[in-house]
């Protein structure tokens, strides 16, 4: 029976690049989103490009409905080899860590934090029996650097890569691979890059963008980071690939 990876959070973006990267070595794909007809259009994608494919519409900000979640993707595939979990709020924004209170943190919390940590734990006990699996996490870069007037999400992903860390430690003798993608970058073709479009009347390409406060944001691939989680999932060598990979320091010449 062949593999199968389930997306969560599964988007025109990453998401549908993870499937196709994993779709093309023979995995079946679950794709789960909240928004029924996008699903549909990407299944109906993945399956004329050869890649069997299903669709879960569920709201991940319910960790609750996670057990019946993955039990129903077991129903239709019989298995879950690889989970992949990178969703995108579609209300995402920053708050200044001076404004940030337990109300803005709860939501964020639930999506980033306590649903991915419900998936991972109903998904881990049928992997560390087969003695083989994975499960990644996607972040974006505040998880691993925090930054002045961007906080939010930054501190829950921080939490949930901690989380992953340990994770990846404790399984490191079960056949089981557990390791987080840190994405420094817009992801092009996605959701948020659709919004920077329509805001700013431009299309989104390879170039960085420009942000009002100045701040230039680089444009990350999808097809580039799924490579990753492909290249994370077999060679299985670290726990972390963070990018763009920050730029190693110049070495001081004394000149």
């Amino acid at each position: 029976m062949s593999k199968v990876i389930a997306v969560f959070g599964a988007g025109t973006g990453l998401g549908v690049s993870v499937a196709r990267r994993f779709g093309r070595e023979g995995f079946r794909v679950a794709l789960v989103a909240r928004r029924k007809d996008r699903l549909d259009t990407l299944v109906a994608q993945l399956t004329d490009e050869g890649i069997e494919a299903a669709p879960f519409p569920a709201d991940l900000v319910d960790p609750t409905a996670v057990p019946a979640l993955v039990e129903a993707i077991r129903d239709r595939f019989g298995r879950i080899d690889v989970v992949e979990y990178a969703p995108i709020a579609a209300d995402l924004t920053f708050t200044p860590a001076t404004e940030l209170d337990a109300a803005t943190l709860e939501p964020l919390s639930r999506l980033y934090l306590f649903t991915p940590v419900e998936v991972f734990h109903a998904v881990l006990p049928e992997m560390i029996e087969r003695g083989d699996g994975a499960v990644l996490m996607g972040t974006g870069y505040s998880a691993v650097q925090a930054m002045p007037h961007a906080s939010g999400p930054g501190p829950v992903m921080a939490a949930a890569r901690n989380y992953l860390y340990s994770l990846n430690a404790e399984l490191a003798d079960t056949g089981v691979y557990a390791g987080t993608l840190s994405v420094a970058a817009l992801i092009a073709r996605s959701a948020a890059a659709e919004a920077v479009e329509a805001q700013s009347g431009t299309p989104v390409g390879t170039e960085p963008i420009t942000m009002p406060n100045g701040f230039e944001l680089p444009v990350a691939d999808p097809d580039d980071l799924a490579a990753h989680y492909w290249d994370m999932y077999t060679k299985r060598d670290r726990v972390e690939q963070i990018h763009p990979e920050p730029e190693a320091p110049q070495a001081d010449t004394g000149a």
